[in-house]
């Protein structure tokens, strides 16, 4: 039955013209920004994941810089372990030379105390960012001889948490200010005047032959026996003290090990995840411009099928003439 009050072919063509330019626009959005999941509307469900691991994806770029800074404390304190590692065997060579009978061993102490201000100078230049983990003042407030370093992030049921690398400073620490102790570094403590052991705390009253390699003095020193043993203290001391810097080396080089380890890793796994959004998310170029071939075919199509159901009525209008 022809009708002038409803086209039903037209009112067909027009509903096929709409979603076909309806697709259209959505297969233009996806090449225009390159994802098929753009908004909650597109994909609640992939829309939800995405937004959380391109947050995971950002703390891990923190991650990484924090990292970085690690390294860099690590860098800094093992380079002024080794450094401190080479003058303390310059001092130990000096003693060894002392131990000849018939030195001017005043002389030698000349260059010893120069060698003893450097390692204190060199002690308290070891700092980065207000941290430095050889100089240090265990009095002070918040001290804490065990460093964290960022690490990384877990999920876990939806809660996130901090991972970090503890390294422990304590058998590193060159100088200690500490009132209290007066003093339980590598350098500043005291030693055993016979074994050159180090004391981990101060004794209440230090025997007369204890010593400080930071203020030992061997100028008044003389070829007696007694003062040859003192001597031979300085130097077991010295050799005891080459062996803490290195021990504390081993346990930075260590750190700096696993810390570019770790670097790695949260380089891959943000990579991964970087990989896992996209693939949530990101639209198939490919398709969607073959897609898009087809749309724009069929949208002529469709504005021509309206085009002849509309003229149809027109045909009416003859039978009244």
């Amino acid at each position: 039955m022809a009708s002038i009050n409803s086209n039903v072919a037209a009112m067909t063509a027009l509903r096929a013209l709409t979603a076909t330019n309806s697709s259209l626009v959505q297969t233009q959005s996806r090449i225009s920004t390159g994802m098929r999941v753009n908004t909650a509307a597109d994909n609640a469900a992939y829309w939800s994941i995405a937004t959380t691991l391109r947050s995971d994806s950002s703390s891990l770029s923190t991650v990484q810089d924090a990292l970085g800074l690690g390294a860099a404390f690590v860098d800094v304190a093992y380079t002024a372990m080794d450094e401190a590692k080479n003058i303390m065997t310059k001092i130990k060579d000096k003693l060894v030379a002392a131990a000849q009978p018939g030195l001017d061993r005043a002389k030698i102490q000349t260059e010893i105390t120069e060698l003893q201000s450097q390692l204190k100078g060199m002690s308290d230049a070891a700092t980065l960012q207000g941290q430095n983990w050889l100089s240090v003042d265990s009095e002070a407030a918040g001290y804490n001889a065990t460093k964290k370093i960022v690490s990384s992030i877990a999920r876990s049921g939806g809660s996130i948490s901090v991972q970090s690398i503890s390294i422990d400073t304590s058998s590193m620490v060159l100088f200690d200010a500490s009132t209290e102790d007066d003093g339980v570094g590598i350098i500043d403590a005291y030693r055993d005047g016979t074994t050159g052991e180090r004391y981990a705390t101060q004794p209440g009253t230090p025997a007369a032959t204890d010593f400080r390699l930071s203020t030992m003095n061997i100028s008044t020193l003389t070829d007696s026996a007694a003062h040859l043993a003192t001597l031979d203290g300085y130097i077991k001391a010295a050799d005891l003290a080459i062996s803490e810097m290195a021990a504390g080396a081993t346990t930075l080089g260590a750190a700096k090990a696993r810390i570019e380890i770790q670097q790695s890793f949260v380089s891959s796994l943000k990579d991964a995840i970087e990989s896992g959004i996209s693939q949530l998310v990101d639209a198939d170029m490919n398709a969607e411009s073959t897609r898009l071939q087809a749309l724009q075919v069929k949208q002529q199509l469709g504005i021509q099928a309206l085009s002849i159901a509309n003229s149809s009525s027109q045909s009416i209008l003859s039978l009244f003439r």
